[in-house]
C-alpha cells in the first residue's frame, strides 16, 4: 500500500460502511480507497492523485 494510495484487495468483497449499509463487488480486485476523497467511496477513483502544475 502506498501512503495515500488506495488499498488493493482480491475479491469478490463485501464491505460493511460506517452507516451500516453494505456495498459488494464481484470483481476479482478491488481499490478500496483510503483518502476518502473519492466520488465512489469505498471504491477508489484515483482522487488521490494530484497534478503537479510544473510537471511536463
Amino acid at each position: 500500500m502506498r501512503r495515500g494510495g488506495p488499498l488493493l484487495v482480491e475479491g469478490p468483497v463485501e464491505i460493511e460502511l460506517e452507516d451500516g449499509t453494505t456495498v459488494s463487488s464481484d470483481r476479482f480486485r478491488v481499490a478500496l480507497c483510503t483518502c476518502r476523497r473519492s466520488r465512489r467511496y469505498p471504491w477508489c477513483d484515483t482522487s488521490h492523485r494530484r497534478r503537479d502544475p510544473n510537471a511536463g
